[in-house]
């Protein structure tokens, strides 16, 4: 049995917490950050684990929010982010949010003062070499240029991403299906396609006007100064193509033609939403050809606007953003391992999830991982009914990758969220039928009280009742 180090490139949320289940399970780590001898233009310091944006891991709700059953889990996993997130909380609500500057410190000081952690200051310019036969890549969205481009030349020109242009995912049981329907254009069947793949939302000529000037008039986010502008015309803005013109949508993503209202056949819709199948479980649909820099309240107040949306839950909302990450559902197994290259794995934002938690529990599992694998283990996955094991899943194969647009990623970075769990049945009330939002609340319990349970079994935690694990 080798104990040979495993070397992990980058020292922010996810190289952190892979360095730090790595060591805990009895495996010494080199952990590789190249500031302070290289900086980055969003970092202010050389502390590992630096927080760039905002201070908050966003809800701690373990009962109702998908982020909070998470912050459960990685505490059940002895998170090394979560335990210096909580000693180090700020008054945020509901939220778990941290004093940044105090939570980089404890992380950083615990990883110092790890027996089985070596920490190197510096640049590592290309992949690891081949006699690091564990490595972990966790350079996340601001990845050197050298090694960015080693990483495209090792995986395909087609494969790194370099800006994020991301559609808006709705949780498809909040679909109005009696105002929208299934079909694909000219009620094509493609490669796997059953020519219904399409959910289509119509809009009359009054409902699209008024669409397009909203989408004009919408408050937009602001690039940062260091992003630049990457518009080009394989994802532009929606709210772009409709300062191009008005009738630019409708000979564009939002063209009726092939299309037949199954409500209203003889009513020729004026325009049509389309929506995809996001997910191999079905639970999710992305919005085609809606790329937005319409600020967050801006997009749920519009996308609104359209029939059949009216109540539509948003799994992730739109956003355009420099973001360094890799097509990982065609490059990488089920344990975050590069196919082309065994022992060579990719945590954090690189691999294609957002968000300091979800990062971190990528590189949680990531080091893990390694670290099985060094023990000469076969690594132990997640079930799909836990956060960790959903997460995972779209990163490594849930995704369903769409050959009808030429030249556009349909892989798109993603929070946790309940659409990305196999679905439950709600327990019913005896004697009550359940609708709205008691239905979607008991559902919701449903999921996270068979996740902790699952997770605690995964983890060889002894089960607890449900009572204290909600306390938790």
């Amino acid at each position: 049995m080798s104990k040979n180090p495993i070397h992990i490139i980058g020292g922010g949320l996810a190289g952190s917490e892979a360095a730090w289940q790595a060591a805990q399970a009895g495996v010494p780590v080199i952990l590789h950050e190249m500031r302070p001898v290289r900086g980055t233009d969003a970092h202010k310091t050389d502390s590992l684990a630096e927080l760039v944006c905002s201070n908050s891991f966003r809800s701690d709700d373990a009962d109702n929010n998908a982020v909070g059953l998470l912050h459960a889990e990685m505490r059940l996993a002895g998170s090394l982010i979560m335990s210096a997130g909580d000693a180090n909380q700020v008054p945020a609500g509901g939220a778990l949010a941290v004093d940044r500057d105090g939570f980089a410190d404890a992380v950083t000081k615990k990883l110092e003062a790890h027996p089985l952690i070596t920490i190197r200051r510096e640049e590592v310019p290309g992949l690891p070499p081949t006699d690091w036969d564990q490595a972990i890549v966790a350079t996340g969205p601001l990845t050197a240029p050298g090694l960015a481009q080693s990483i495209a030349e090792a995986t395909g020109a087609d494969a790194l991403a370099f800006f994020d242009a991301i559609a808006p995912i709705i949780h498809f049981d909040t679909i109005d299906m009696n105002t929208c329907w299934f079909q694909s254009r000219y009620d094509k069947v493609g490669p796997g396609g059953t020519g219904k793949d399409y959910i289509n939302c119509p809009m009359d000529k009054d409902q699209y006007l008024a669409f397009v000037q909203a989408l004009v008039d919408g408050q937009k986010t602001e690039f940062k100064q260091w992003e630049g502008t990457p518009y080009f015309d394989g994802c532009l803005p929606i709210e772009i193509m409709a300062e191009r013109g008005v009738e630019t949508l409708r000979y564009g993503p939002m063209k009726p033609m092939g299309l037949t209202n199954a409500h209203n056949p003889t009513v020729k819709a004026y325009a049509v939403v389309q929506l995809r199948q996001d997910n191999a479980l079905g639970t999710l649909y992305n919005m085609v050809g809606f790329q937005t820099k319409l600020k967050h309240a801006e997009q749920v107040r519009i996308f609104r606007t359209i029939p059949g949306l009216e109540n539509a839950d948003f799994a992730r909302l739109g956003g355009l953003h420099r973001n360094t990450y890799i097509n990982s559902p065609t490059l990488l197994d089920a344990s975050l391992q590069l196919k082309s290259r065994p022992g060579l794995r990719f945590a954090g934002q690189i691999t294609g999830c957002e968000g300091y938690v979800e990062s971190a529990a990528i590189g949680l599992l990531a080091g893990r991982f390694a670290a099985a694998e060094r023990l000469g283990l076969a690594p132990s996955l997640p079930p799909l009914t836990t956060a960790f094991g959903a997460l995972l899943n779209h990163i490594t194969g849930g995704h369903i990758v769409s050959d009808d647009e030429p030249g556009k990623r349909s892989f798109q970075p993603m929070n946790v969220n309940f659409g990305l769990f196999p679905p439950v049945e709600a327990p019913k009330a005896e004697g009550k039928r359940m609708r709205g939002k008691d239905k979607t609340v008991a559902k919701r319990h449903a999921i996270t009280s068979r996740a902790r349970a699952d997770c605690r079994h995964w983890l060889g935690l002894p089960a607890q009742p449900e009572t204290a694990e909600a306390a938790e």
